[in-house]
């Protein structure tokens, strides 16, 4: 029976075992960014034959579809894996087990999201001054996003500035856009339901229409032979205009600014309009020019004479052609080798041994009775190139420097550096730098090794021929500023200038000085030609380490009225760097002080909570170095009053209103005076429902004695004004009862509106009387009472 019974169930699990229990995808759900790939697990518990994976359509996914997969990794398990994720590829997939007719399933459901993209955000974006500047921004994903505009740091808000609008497509409209407008903008899109956020930065450039002016609206010039007229006009703008003036026959600089007219003839007269244009218009305005009849001229053979130097002598002469003239040399005799010759209609200007320095303009002037004439000739002098400037240069690893080459030329010369024979900066490096300007080239040389010191050559080459001069950048020992004075025979001392200061600066502060130690500084000016002599040393001795400087103390409430938040701004280090700042305060009218605070050297402020309410309190703020404590920083401050209204909720849910709260109170006093009233009622036999169920009702108190029921009848049957009775002893009834035993027991109770002339008692006179007030019960008599 037992075999068979064994047999039974082992036939039983097998069967279980080989049926399909249940289907279960990891993970339970998915979220895809479009553009992604994500794999999901189908798990089955049991045996199955097939699992099959049907698309949200109901069609079953075969193996070779490009952008879903579906593989079976062993017998229970299989893994749908989509790549590449589309909108097209969201909804809900089913993972479907089998093992003949049975089935187990269960389902995924996938959800596909677009991510913040920006389709559409160029920079910059151009537009012109006045025009309604619309500022162009696409964001696209799903759900889609929340536009938020910035300027400067801040969120711009449509409702405080109405020159800007949202628009609908998210882009920001401008009304009237001002150059003061120029600058960069943020579009930030946000999606609240992933917290997705991203965002683009746009340049907006402000373009101006230029404005035009002549500098002269009239011009005046004469028909002579070989004279020029010049017409200008200036024009301002963003981006800078450009000027034209209408024809071909005419010379510009190079702006476009000047108009040269050559050759001035009566035909030249008339109107010229010069036109200013930029991105944003264009505007023009008119130049009168006036040509009036010939005048006194000079003619030259040439305007310009070119000599070579040195050579070893050299003349040229200014034939002049004047009817009836008289002539006025305006050179004088400088030095022996510059000679001037006048004759008839002709003089001359001789200069013998050339000199670079005979380089310029010369001007002749004729004159007679009709007027006068000047011609202007320049004198140019060639030579090669001469190479001046410090040879030696110092600075050391990681600090930039500056090597000078001045170059002396004319024509101008063109500077190449070498090291080692080989052109730098090439186009590899980035510590080494070359600016050039019209007269000195500065090579910079950041030296990161000790290999990039040394010699650099420097070569100026122009048509007149080439000249080099070796540099040499040295490695100096690097101080903070300035090395200490040395007093010793054998000191080599070697100066930084490390610190540069504009023009209009008057002084410098100089840190990271030794305490208790001599200095000297000089000073030097630097210009565009180089660095002039240094002044005078000035020597100076820091102060010797000591405690620090007091810091400055200010105090404001935090968050609520007996919290404040204490800052303290740093004052002299004493020589040695801050360790520590130390904080104590207590209340004005005690004497201890609450716990020492100690705070670390970059330490700011210190926030005092719990304060009492409306109490003055004392705090002190020290720093502290390696020397010792400062003096205490001290302020005094007071918190406010304790607040009587109970504060808004939290989150922004405003509290109960002060009439709502003092109707709770008087809810609670009621019901606590009710309750102690019952309990008066039930255990003492007292209270205001004890006496509302006698006088009204005619009931009495619950469990009181057959005897306080007749006395109390008796009593309040009586005594009409319910008021309690009263007992008046005499001294000499206390002593006597002290003496000689307790009091009798009345034979009845009188009530206390009984008239005195009906009471058959002895009158007190002269007796100190002792008054109590006994409710409810029934006075005792010692015989030498008085009833009132």
């Amino acid at each position: 029976f037992l075999i068979y019974l064994c047999l039974f169930w082992k036939t039983f699990f097998k069967g279980i075992r080989n049926t399909v229990q249940s289907v279960q995808i990891t993970p339970t759900q998915g979220e895809i960014s479009v553009g992604e790939s994500k794999f999901f697990l189908c798990e089955v518990v049991g045996d199955a034959k097939d699992i099959d994976w049907y698309s949200p359509s109901g069609e079953k996914i075969l193996p070779n579809r490009p952008d879903i997969f579906v593989s079976r990794s062993d017998e229970s398990t299989s893994t749908l894996t989509i790549y590449h994720a589309s909108t097209d590829n969201a909804g809900i997939y089913k993972c479907v087990a089998k093992n003949g007719d049975k089935e187990a399933q269960s389902t995924v459901q996938v959800k596909i999201f677009q991510k913040i993209t920006f389709p559409k955000a160029p920079s910059p974006q151009e537009f012109n001054e006045g025009d309604d500047a619309d500022i162009v921004c696409e964001a696209v994903s799903s759900p889609p996003p929340n536009i938020i505009w910035k300027h400067k740091g801040s969120k711009i808000q449509p409702a405080k500035d109405v020159r800007y609008k949202m628009m609908n497509n998210g882009h920001l409209q401008i009304r009237g856009i001002k150059k003061i407008d120029e600058g960069t903008y943020t579009c930030e899109a946000r999606v609240m339901a992933r917290g997705e956020i991203d965002f683009r930065i746009i340049k907006v450039i402000v373009n101006v229409l230029p404005t035009i002016r002549a500098r002269k609206l009239e011009v005046n010039a004469t028909a002579d032979i070989g004279s020029f007229a010049t017409l200008a006009c200036d024009a301002d703008g963003f981006p800078e205009p450009k000027v034209t003036w209408p024809g071909d026959k005419y010379t510009l600089n190079d702006d476009g600014s000047e108009l040269v007219i050559e050759g001035v003839t009566k035909l030249d007269e008339g109107e010229y309009t010069c036109i200013a244009k930029n991105k944003a218009g264009e505007k023009s305005t008119e130049v009168s020019l006036n040509v009036f009849g010939e005048k006194l001229q000079i003619s030259c053979f040439k305007r310009t004479a070119f000599l070579l130097f040195p050579p070893q002598a050299s003349f040229f002469l200014v034939p002049i052609d004047i009817w009836r003239t008289q002539l006025f040399p305006v050179v004088s005799h400088l030095d022996r080798n510059i000679v001037v010759r006048s004759h008839a209609r002709v003089s001359s200007l001789t200069l013998k041994d050339i000199q670079f320095t005979y380089a310029g303009q010369y001007l002749c002037t004729a004159s007679n009775a009709i007027g006068q004439d000047n011609q202007h000739m320049y004198l140019e002098v060639r030579y090669a190139p001469k190479i001046l400037g410090f040879v030696t240069t110092y600075t050391w690893e990681g600090n930039p420097a500056n090597i000078s080459c001045q170059v002396d030329s004319h024509p101008g010369a063109s500077v190449v550096w070498f090291r080692d024979g080989f052109q730098v900066p090439t186009a590899n490096t980035t510590n080494i730098k070359v600016y050039n300007t019209q007269t000195t080239s500065y090579l910079e040389v950041t030296p990161l090794s000790a290999s990039e010191f040394g010699s650099y050559n420097c070569s100026a080459t122009n048509s007149m021929g080439t000249e080099s001069k070796e540099f040499l950048l040295l490695q100096a020992v690097h101080f903070p500023f300035l090395n200490p004075l040395f007093h010793t025979k054998k000191t080599c001392i070697i100066w930084h200038f490390n610190k540069y200061i504009n023009a209009d600066m008057t002084k410098i502060t100089i840190a990271g000085l030794k305490p208790e130690t001599a200095y000297e500084v000089k000073i030097s000016a630097i210009n565009g030609k180089g660095e002039g002599e240094s002044s005078a040393a000035s020597t100076f001795k820091t102060k010797p380490v000591r405690e620090p400087s007091a810091p400055k103390i200010q105090v404001k409430v935090h968050n609520r009225g007996n919290s404040f938040k204490v800052n303290w701004i740093k004052q002299d280090d004493g020589g040695s760097p801050i360790k520590n700042y130390l904080i104590k305060y207590k209340a004005k009218d005690v004497s201890l002080w609450k716990p020492e605070i100690r705070l670390p050297h970059g330490s700011e402020h210190v926030i005092l909570n719990s304060l009492d309410w409306d109490t003055e309190y004392e705090v002190q703020v020290m720093a502290e170095n390696q020397q010792g404590r400062s003096e205490p920083g001290v302020l005094y401050f007071r918190t406010a009053a304790e607040p009587t209204t109970i504060p808004d909720a939290i989150g922004g849910v405003s509290g109960l209103s002060t009439g709502a709260i003092v109707g709770i109170l008087i809810v609670v006093f009621l019901l606590l005076l009710v309750s102690i009233d019952v309990t008066c009622y039930f255990l003492n036999k007292c209270g205001l429902l004890m006496c509302i169920a006698v006088n009204f009702c005619g009931k009495t108190g619950p469990g009181a004695k057959s005897k306080d029921i007749e006395e109390g009848k008796a009593a309040f049957t009586k005594d009409e004004s319910k008021e309690p009775i009263v007992e008046v002893r005499t001294e000499e009834e206390n002593a006597t009862n002290q003496e000689g035993g307790g009091p009798t027991e009345p034979n009845e109770t009188t009530p206390l509106t009984e008239d005195e002339n009906t009471s058959g008692n002895a009158e007190v006179k002269n007796a100190t009387a002792e008054v109590k007030t006994v409710p409810n019960e029934a006075p005792q008599s010692n015989g030498n009472e008085s009833k009132a």
